[in-house]
């Protein structure tokens, strides 16, 4: 017995050195750093909530305790960041990016524009999972879904890469109802003061947007907005009366509206870019799982009447190596060439 003792500690020796010089690389690559977050739109959204919130509890789980900085690069409903994040942000470990929730949507219906394969990014966690819901003032006489299709309404986006004008325009075409986009607000705070403005009549972020700034629209005998339609993986339980897109479609176009709904398991989490080193991979997807396992996150979450359903790095980057692979070239050229157009 004596003469395998000698080769299993060296071979336990050997195993932890890797281990041992990866930790001297993360207090090296985090001590005394800063680490910046970038966030795909402007200030004030649950995009920017999420990441204020990460940035205020990642870092006390990672080694060396970095500090954590926000970067705001709205544009192109959030492609402009995700594409800089892609091809220009450095892959140190330093640059982290709360990503779309259509960001493998983005990629498979406008291949030409999003620089990016979902796939190459390290995906480290989530958050939140949500439905995207389509919300109108209910001053508009729009009691239902089914009423946008004798009144038209217009809604507000960022832009037509964002998950809003995805989902409405998409919704638009199969149910056939009467609406108008209009594009170039930066962000679901914007879009959504658009409508008490009387720019526009609805718009449709994740029910989250909705829930946390501006819960007092919804109650009351005579509420100033409705939630009409919503999609996702199954319905909101904030929201159970309001009809989902998947049931309403015709059975031939199920497979479009579930194509949508696969945005919502992404959340609001965070990534590394392409090509980052694979050491870091481990250690940050444990401190993302320990940072949403931390009671001081969830009660900032609840003060900023966020939710918090939480999902490991491994669980998002199989979602999202699934929703490539199954997507089938029928359901996305339909798609595109309903939402964008047959030239698109």
């Amino acid at each position: 017995m004596i003469k395998y003792t000698l080769p299993i500690v060296l071979a336990a020796s050997v195993t932890a050195l890797p281990a041992l010089a990866n930790k001297a690389k993360l207090m090296e690559l985090y001590k005394e750093k800063t680490v910046t977050i970038t966030i795909p739109y402007g200030p004030g959204g649950t995009y920017d909530k999420y990441g204020l919130s990460f940035s205020n509890h990642l870092g006390r789980q990672l080694p060396g305790k970095p500090n954590m900085i926000l970067q705001y690069m709205p544009g192109a409903g959030g492609a402009k960041a995700m594409n800089w994040f892609a091809n220009v942000a450095p892959r140190h470990g330093r640059n982290l990016i709360v990503p779309l929730d259509n960001t493998v949507i983005n990629q498979v219906l406008r291949p030409k524009k999003m620089r990016y394969n979902a796939n190459d990014f390290t995906w480290l966690g989530s958050s939140n999972q949500t439905n995207s819901v389509i919300v109108i003032r209910a001053d508009k006489g729009i009691k239902h879904i089914n009423d946008m299709k004798k009144i038209q309404a217009i809604g507000s986006t960022s832009g037509k890469n964002s998950s809003t004008y995805i989902f409405s325009v998409l919704a638009a075409k199969l149910l056939g109802l009467k609406m108008k986009m209009v594009t170039g607000y930066k962000g679901s705070s914007r879009s959504i003061f658009a409508i008490e403005q009387g720019e526009v009549d609805f718009t449709a972020p994740n029910w989250l947007a909705w829930n946390s700034k501006v819960p007092h629209w919804f109650k009351g005998k005579k509420p100033f907005a409705i939630p009409i339609l919503q999609n996702g993986f199954f319905v909101d339980p904030n929201i159970p009366d309001v009809p989902m897109f998947t049931e309403l479609v015709k059975p031939a176009d199920r497979p479009l509206a579930s194509f949508l709904a696969s945005a919502g398991p992404l959340g609001r989490g965070l990534i590394l870019p392409p090509k980052s080193p694979k050491y870091l991979t481990k250690p940050l997807r444990a401190a993302y799982d320990a940072m949403n396992a931390d009671p001081k996150f969830n009660a900032e979450l609840k003060k900023r009447k966020l939710r918090l359903i939480a999902s490991k790095g491994e669980v998002i980057q199989g979602i999202v190596a699934k929703a490539l692979k199954d997507t089938s070239p029928a359901v996305i050229a339909r798609v595109r060439s309903l939402v964008f157009g047959s030239g698109s």
